[in-house]
């Protein structure tokens, strides 16, 4: 299905965007998205982000255009205008249990919380040569995106005391769904969601929790219906989010699962997708 402007212009749009592969390349944000998203604003729509990264992990020069919100950490944290709305954490017992199976086979992965990223001391070098190696592969004016990441980790001895969202393996010598039938009730994944690692990398959240929580929070709070929802993603992640909104649209080259779910597709970043898809839905 083509993107076409709504029926009103005059109707206030609540736009979600995906960050990495949707509104940024390698962390990197277009200029003709970051206008788009400044345009959209000014005529009086609301832009929030709709990202997997927690807080930290979101620089200035990704929240740069300006935004009316953040859904974080995967649907897991929400701030509309400054007003924090959800603020979901794992217990104490589901990230013992998460952190044991972890540690038991040797995977490199880091804690996201609002506030710091976190990985263990001992496993730092090796967590650092797994991102760097993944921004190796990005064009060369891309690969200052792994700023931030690497720029926010808070290394530890000991992470048993840290209170955490969202778990991003990046390397588990066995599979991700294999880690979740170990941790136990309580725990979902998204594989494959971080580097090109198969099926042993990916994101451990609190069962569910989707990207789809934080937009019905934030629509409900702005006081717009789900039918003025816009929502652009690329990944597994956003599989509940486009399902949701009243518009999902999956960027060209997503996985077949929310290819099928997307109402319509944009092309991607290095194409300025956001930016063509705004002007085609009358956003700007």
């Amino acid at each position: 299905m083509s993107l076409e402007s709504p029926a009103s212009t005059k109707t206030i749009q609540a736009v979600f965007l995906d960050v990495d592969g949707t509104y940024a390349d390698y962390g990197v944000v277009p200029a003709a998205h970051e206008q788009a998203v400044k345009d959209a604003r000014a005529a009086g729509h609301k832009v929030l982000i709709c990202t997997g990264r927690p807080l930290p992990m979101l620089p200035p020069s990704i929240l740069g255009a300006g935004f009316d919100g953040v859904v974080a950490s995967a649907g897991a944290y929400l701030d509309v205008g400054g007003e924090v709305l959800i603020d979901r954490r794992f217990c104490a017992d589901l990230a013992a249990r998460a952190l044991a199976v972890l540690d038991a086979h040797n995977a490199v992965y880091i804690l996201e919380a609002q506030d710091a990223i976190y990985v263990c001391a001992a496993a730092e070098a090796r967590l650092r040569a797994h991102i760097e190696a993944h921004f190796a592969n990005a064009p060369a004016q891309l690969s200052k995106g792994s700023a931030s990441i690497l720029d926010k980790l808070v290394p530890l001895a000991d992470l048993s005391s840290v209170v955490f969202a969202k778990i991003s393996v990046f390397s588990s010598p066995a599979p991700m769904t294999e880690l979740v039938a170990q941790i136990g009730a309580g725990i979902d994944v998204v594989e494959n969601s971080i580097a090109a690692e198969g099926l042993h990398a990916g994101e451990l959240f609190q069962a569910g929790i989707s990207k789809a929580d934080g937009v019905a929070a934030a629509i409900a709070y702005l006081g717009i219906t789900r039918e003025n929802t816009i929502a652009f993603g690329d990944g597994h992640n956003d599989l509940e989010m486009l399902a949701f909104a009243g518009l999902g649209v999956a960027i060209e080259g997503s996985p077949t699962e929310l290819l099928t779910i997307a109402d319509a597709t944009a092309p991607p970043p290095r194409k300025n997708g956001i930016a063509t898809a705004f002007a085609l839905l009358g956003l700007n």
